[in-house]
C-alpha cells in the first residue's frame, strides 16, 4: 500500500510503519480538528475582550472570520432542511461531520499524506455511523413503534410490499454515501498524482485548486444527504 501511494510521512515514526494509512491519517485529522477548534475558541475569547466585544468582524479575512462564515452558512443550510428546532438539535453533529470529512479530503492535497476518505473502510464507517444516528434520532422523535411504521408505508395492506423495499432502500443508504465519497476523493487523488508525475511544476497547482473545491463539495453533499435522512426519519407525519 505504501509503495502504491509513494512516500508517507508517518512511516518514519517507529511503530507506525505497519499501521494502515487510513487509520493513522484519520487520527491525525481528529487531532488537527481539536487543535483547530481550540485555536478558534481562543481567538473568539480574545475578540470578546476587545473594545467592540467581538460584535464587529475584522475588515479582512481572519482565522476567526473563516470559521464564523463556515459555521453560519452550515447552520443556515441545516435550518432550511431541518427547521430551526431541528438545526439547533442536530447542528453539532452535522458540523463535526462536515469538518472531519472536509479536513480528511484536504489532507490528500499535502505531499506525503493520504486522505482517510480515500479508503472504503473510512467512508463506509461514516455511512454506517450516519445510518445508526438518524435511526436513533427517529426513534427518539417518534417512538420505536411509530418509527417502524415508517417502513411499512401509509396503507397497512401494502405493508408486505413496502417493507422489503424500504429496508433495502435504508440498507443501501450508508453504502451509497460511502461509495460516493470514496469514489470522488479517490478519483481526484489519482488525477492529481498523474498530472504531478507528468508535469511536476506549475500544472499541479490548477488541480490542487480543483481538489480543494472537490473536497468541499463532497463534504457538503455528504452532510446534505445526512440532513435529508435525519429530516425524513424525525418527521412526525409518518
Amino acid at each position: 500500500m505504501h509503495e502504491q501511494h509513494g512516500f508517507l510521512w508517518y512511516t518514519v515514526i517507529p511503530g507506525l510503519e505497519h499501521v494502515p494509512a487510513h487509520v493513522v491519517h484519520a487520527i491525525f485529522v481528529a487531532i488537527l480538528m481539536v487543535a483547530t477548534m481550540g485555536i478558534a475558541r481562543l481567538s473568539l475569547a480574545k475578540a470578546h475582550k476587545s473594545k467592540n466585544g467581538a460584535m464587529i468582524p475584522a475588515p479582512h479575512m481572519t482565522y476567526r472570520n473563516f470559521f464564523e462564515i463556515l459555521a453560519e452558512k452550515l447552520f443556515g443550510l441545516s435550518e432550511q432542511v431541518l427547521g430551526l428546532e431541528g438545526a439547533r438539535v442536530f447542528y453539532p453533529f452535522i458540523g463535526t461531520l462536515f469538518c472531519f470529512i472536509f479536513f480528511s479530503n484536504l489532507l490528500g492535497s499535502i505531499p506525503g499524506f493520504l486522505p482517510p476518505t480515500d479508503n472504503m473502510n473510512t467512508t463506509l464507517a461514516l455511512g454506517v455511523f450516519v445510518f445508526v444516528y438518524y435511526n436513533i434520532a427517529g426513534i427518539r422523535a417518534n417512538g420505536f413503534v411509530n418509527h417502524m411504521k415508517h417502513f411499512m408505508g401509509p396503507v397497512w395492506w401494502l405493508a408486505w410490499l413496502i417493507l422489503p423495499i424500504e429496508l433495502v432502500s435504508h440498507v443501501f443508504r450508508p453504502i451509497s454515501l460511502g461509495l460516493r465519497l470514496r469514489g470522488n476523493i479517490m478519483g481526484d487523488h489519482i488525477v492529481l498524482g498523474v498530472f504531478n508525475g507528468l508535469v511536476p511544476i506549475g500544472l499541479p497547482v490548477i488541480f490542487l485548486g480543483l481538489g480543494v473545491f472537490v473536497a468541499f463539495i463532497q463534504a457538503f453533499v455528504f452532510c446534505l444527504m445526512t440532513m435529508v435522512y435525519i429530516s425524513l426519519s424525525t418527521a412526525h407525519d409518518h
